[in-house]
């Protein structure tokens, strides 16, 4: 547990719900504010969230776009930690929606409510650089970098002495991970007692402003990080989470599944391996730890770990099979390879604990060899687990990266994330709100959801978007589409993509579920685009994601082609995106080990797999894309689904039903 303060209060805030009802009305607190419209469906949600915190229970919300959620979550949160003692923990699954929330939202709390209150967003420790750790690498500079390097080491100790807020993200520049790992902070290596007492050091800052907050933001990964760390320690009559007695609010908490299955799974990539064992010793630069202690004994091992490591690797790509385009292969059998590591990664850390025993116990060089010790340890651990495929209720696999895609990672995932949730983090006297745009796969009570994470016992309301979007949007399905798959389907989405940008002058959104069809689309449609004079934005041309977003929303005609993660959580209100086109019915590829291991566990208990799975997961993310066009009261637009089988397909009902309540028409020549 991170035991940082523990709760003052009773736990119960007795008229909570009554009060933020009055907060949220016509007349009541917020309507001092210039900006404050009346929005009864934030009334609702607001309302909710207080009542469930002051019951102390777990709430499922969905609230439709534009309603307001942070605020409706805030207020309630805010006054209900400043009332009990606890302390609200807000995780988001984006850096944009933290940002806003600590920049934007929060201090418009503060300023409604008229009282002071200490928020902090945590990231993870890793995020910090740490000034003990810099100052060593600084002295020891000469036997740890190459001459590239150390000139990257000291624009950071330049950036160190003028920083406040000491996180990577600050850098004017990316430094490479070799260096960044040498001066950030480390949980054994940057403690309290090492860095705490000399004031300076970024994260124990950090650290001790989350002792003091009343409201912490984090995102969802390092929740579950953090989560994981403190399950063993936690007292059974603690009700909180990862601080003593706390209460927690996910925000796109549609993402939830699939975090927390990536967070408490197993991951040992081939990269990550070398890397660990490259901060010992680099046999390419012969830099390193152990070059630095002369250590001739340590400096063979870490070469002889490195050769047999790269063999194992080479032995298990021969020993598995990828299909033509999948980056993944599932591992079904135990003991796929032999574990030829596990002696070497002994050895080595066995060399490097005898080489710190040398050394004065509060040393700094001790402590990062310790450290370098720790992390073979949890190699070894992670290679047994995973050969040795104990847990029956994960799948394992093998996933391959890299630019040539020769760089192999050994993963695994709970089938059933709900088994690992339900009671840790939703049950009895848990207090927990589950908040999103998007939960419901067109059920009212969200049950696809909840029933995925595990929450099944919690409250559900639905609470539809201010929106009107009877006025405010159209939804046109082209049944003249051929079928995805068939000869004459590229050639069909080139000629209904044209005629509907027409329509609109560009201003779109063209939405994909295969990067190869988007690529062969782009280029079949290049000369197109060059004749009506609109810029073509493409997913993979080398531009980040936030910046095609930026140059789309400048340049009113231009058109962006998107594949998964332009699907959710892009934001260009006003006219730059008048359409939204959905090239296909965005089912998951089957082919991927966790959902094959999903459908499967479905089909063993005998449900139907496509129903009861597939058809939701496609619902949900279908309802993010056509999110993304109506963004203001002061938005419209035009929704065009390329998919016919919303229409020729019994399910398709389902597709229809969960859209927003706007005209749809049919379009069949």
């Amino acid at each position: 547990m991170i035991a940082f303060v523990e709760g003052t209060g009773s736990g119960a805030c007795e008229g909570l719900a009554d009060e933020i009802h009055g907060i949220f009305s016509e007349n009541g607190l917020l309507s001092q504010s210039p900006d404050f419209a009346y929005r009864p469906q934030q009334q609702e949600m607001a309302t909710e969230v207080a009542s469930a915190l002051e019951q102390s229970r777990v709430l499922t919300v969905e609230a439709g776009t534009g309603v307001g959620k942070s605020l409706a979550y805030l207020i309630p949160a805010v006054k209900y930690a400043l009332e009990s003692g606890k302390k609200a923990v807000i995780s988001t699954h984006t850096i944009n929606l933290q940002e806003q929330l600590t920049g934007k939202d929060i201090p418009i709390v503060k300023k409604l409510l008229g009282v002071d209150f200490d928020a902090v967003l945590l990231k993870g420790r890793q995020n910090y650089v740490c000034p003990l750790r810099l100052r060593i690498a600084m002295d020891s500079k000469g036997d740890l970098f190459t001459t590239s390097e150390v000139e990257e080491l000291k624009e950071i100790w330049d950036w160190a002495e003028g920083t406040t807020d000491g996180t990577l993200s600050e850098l004017d520049f990316r430094p490479s991970p070799k260096v960044w790992s040498q001066v950030c902070s480390e949980a054994h290596i940057c403690t309290p007692r090492t860095c705490g007492t000399r004031g300076n050091c970024f994260y124990q800052k950090a650290r001790r402003r989350v002792e003091k907050a009343n409201v912490v933001v984090v995102n969802h990964t390092l929740f579950f990080s953090l989560l994981d760390s403190v399950v063993e320690e936690r007292d059974e009559r603690d009700m909180g989470y990862i601080f003593p007695n706390d209460f927690v609010i996910f925000d796109e908490a549609h993402t939830l599944e699939e975090v927390a299955a990536n967070q408490l799974g197993l991951r040992l990539s081939q990269s990550g391996l070398r890397f660990d064992v490259s901060r010992l010793y680099n046999p390419r630069n012969k830099k390193g730890l152990l070059k630095q202690l002369r250590s001739g004994e340590g400096i063979q091992a870490a070469e002889d770990l490195l050769e047999r490591a790269q063999d194992f690797f080479d032995e298990l790509a021969e020993s598995i099979q990828f299909g033509q385009f999948s980056k993944e292969s599932r591992v079904r059998e135990p003991e796929i390879v032999d574990n030829t590591l596990a002696e070497p990664l002994r050895k080595l850390w066995n060399v490097i604990e005898d080489e710190a025993e040398k050394l004065e116990k509060e040393s700094a060089t001790r402590k990062e060899l310790m450290d370098g010790a720790r992390r073979l340890r949890e190699v070894h651990g992670t290679l047994r687990l995973f050969l040795d495929q104990t847990d029956e209720e994960s799948v394992y696999w093998v996933e391959k990266g890299g630019r040539d895609g020769d760089v192999l990672s050994l993963r695994s995932a709970p089938i059933n994330i709900a088994d690992r949730l339900r009671d840790a983090m939703f049950g009895k006297g848990r207090t927990c709100i589950l908040t999103s745009a998007t939960l419901s796969a067109g059920e009212e009570d969200m049950s696809y959801f909840r029933r995925r994470v595990g929450a099944e016992k919690s409250k559900a309301v639905q609470i539809g978007s201010p929106f009107d979007y009877q006025k405010q949007m159209e939804v046109y399905v082209m049944q003249a589409m051929p079928d995805p798959g068939t000869p004459k389907y590229e050639e069909a989405l080139v000629h209904w993509i044209s005629r509907v940008l027409k329509y609109t002058e560009g201003k779109a959104f063209v939405l994909f579920t295969s990067y190869k069809v988007m690529r062969n689309v782009a280029d079949a449609m290049e000369d197109y685009f060059d004749e009506m004079g609109w810029r073509l934005l493409v997913q993979g041309d080398g531009t980040p994601r936030h910046k095609m977003v930026d140059i789309f929303r400048k340049d009113t005609h231009s058109v962006l082609f998107g594949t998964d993660s332009f699907w959710a959580g892009v934001d260009v209100p006003g006219e730059s995106l008048s359409n939204v086109i959905v090239t296909r019915l965005p089912f998951s590829v089957p082919d991927h080990p966790v959902v094959q291991s999903k459908i499967e566990a479905i089909e063993a208990e005998g449900g139907n797999a496509f129903m009861d799975y597939s058809v939701p997961e496609a619902v949900i993310k279908l309802r993010q894309g056509v999110g993304r066009l109506i963004r203001s009261e002061k938005d419209s637009g035009v929704v065009v689904i390329l998919d016919n089988r919303v229409v020729t397909k019994r399910y398709g009902k389902m597709f229809l039903k969960a859209l927003p309540d706007a005209p749809v028409k049919i379009v069949k020549q």
